[in-house]
């Protein structure tokens, strides 16, 4: 059988183990400074966890790629040399960079690591693979604004070098990650490519005229505003047939920021939806679109991969990805007792709720029959609570259970 690679974002070192748990073959990880994302909750990925990381992913039998890929800046390579030998130490089966000056860095010091060229060199024809490829790079992580026609182009002229395409996951208005408006507007106290965003794409944008000073006028006929610079999420769960023929390695899944429960949920559509995918090149994918429409979404679009990219791509009406159902709880490691299942809640559940759980290896629909806090039976969870909880259906195995709201809710398209 073909192997395809699903890379997942790894935020912190729970975010590394779900994902892997829950189907990814690899996953990319950063330490704050050096990555295009700023990280904010959770066991943080830093400069003296990064080893216990990588070495996680290696014993959960996955790999682990370093994200080097900054547009670095003098003092960032003065930095960068400084930690060099951290990195070299922690061991990542590749370094995704993008900045000659780091490529050159991590070739001095790290010869035997892989590179992979990041999505930042905004990779869109075979020449510019060729380079990279002749440069030393093992992988070249392309641009999001491609076709796959294009790609596979790219695969003929290119095929001793390994491709990595988006499939899902947040989309920038620019270039990715070249956008200079979160650098304008905050007086360049967050810059895009520095991992901290400000994402003025998502803000609501209203049409003043000169003359008119204070007069507002709806540049589209919503009662929020607009936003009209705000893509919708890719989603390309239905088109992995097409991305395998045109003879991608390695399908990659934005969001090191995302949730737990996001990361959990979007493994396992993914892994599925490929491993049928493989078994059956004719196999109907639509059922793993509506999977992923239950994690928090803008809307989903095919974006470039198809050819086409129009003002059906945007979402002119929100700003926050909105999900489809809401994460209830996520299930604790500790044993059963009387009581049930510990677990920690995330959105209130109700005694006699009909819920969603999903595992590594199972989905099923049960209903919660008890809820305890403090030994005491109560008629409802509270968010943040820990709690007890027994349902009519079990999981066989709950280390890394979560719970979800049944079906999609009507606000998501």
């Amino acid at each position: 059988m073909q192997n395809i690679e699903l890379l997942m974002p790894a935020g912190n070192l729970e975010k590394l183990e779900y994902a892997i748990r829950y189907g990814a073959n690899a996953v990319y990880l950063g330490v704050v400074d050096f990555s295009l994302r700023a990280m904010r909750k959770g066991q943080l990925i830093t400069l003296e966890n990064l080893k216990e990381a990588v070495d996680l992913a290696h014993k959960l039998g996955a790999k682990a790629y370093l994200t080097l890929n900054i547009f670095a800046f003098n003092n960032d390579i003065q930095q960068l040399e400084k930690c060099i030998d951290i990195f070299k130490d922690a061991n990542p089966d590749a370094v995704i960079l993008s900045d000659f000056g780091v490529f050159n860095l991590v070739r001095k010091y790290m010869p035997d690591t892989q590179v992979h060229v990041s999505t930042q060199t905004n990779t869109l024809n075979y020449e510019s693979v060729k380079f990279w490829r002749d440069l030393g790079a093992s992988r070249v992580i392309l641009a999001r604004e491609l076709p796959i026609a294009d790609i596979a182009e790219m695969r003929r002229k290119v095929p001793d070098v390994e491709l990595e395409s988006f499939v899902h996951g947040s989309q920038c208005v620019s270039f990715s990650g070249r956008c200079l408006l979160s650098d304008y507007f905050t007086n360049g106290e967050r810059k895009a490519n520095h991992g901290n965003c400000s994402q003025p794409c998502r803000w609501s944008y209203k049409l003043v005229e000169e003359t008119r000073p204070g007069q507002y006028y709806e540049i589209n006929q919503d009662e929020r505003g607009s936003h009209i610079l705000s893509p919708k999420d890719l989603c390309l769960v239905e088109h992995i047939r097409k991305l395998i023929d045109a003879g991608v390695d390695s399908l990659k899944v934005e969001g090191r920021t995302k949730s737990l429960y996001y990361v959990s949920a979007v493994s396992k559509a993914y892994r599925q939806a490929i491993d049928e995918c493989l078994k059956n090149p004719d196999a109907d994918l639509h059922k793993y679109f509506i999977e992923l429409q239950k994690v928090g979404n803008r809307g989903y679009t095919t974006g470039f991969a198809l050819g086409h990219n129009d003002s059906d791509s945007y979402s002119y009406d929100i700003s926050k990805g909105l999900a489809g159902a809401d994460f209830l709880c996520e299930f604790k490691n500790t044993p059963i007792n009387e009581n049930g299942y510990l677990v920690k809640i995330k959105n209130k559940i109700h005694l006699n709720d009909e819920v969603e759980i999903i595992t590594p290896d199972e989905h099923f629909t049960t209903k919660v029959i008890e809820i305890t806090k403090d030994d005491e039976k109560v008629e409802l969870g509270n968010t943040n609570d820990d709690v007890y909880l027994k349902f009519t259906v079990e999981p066989k195995n709950y280390q890394y259970a979560i719970a979800r709201t049944i079906g999609v809710k009507a606000h998501v398209s």
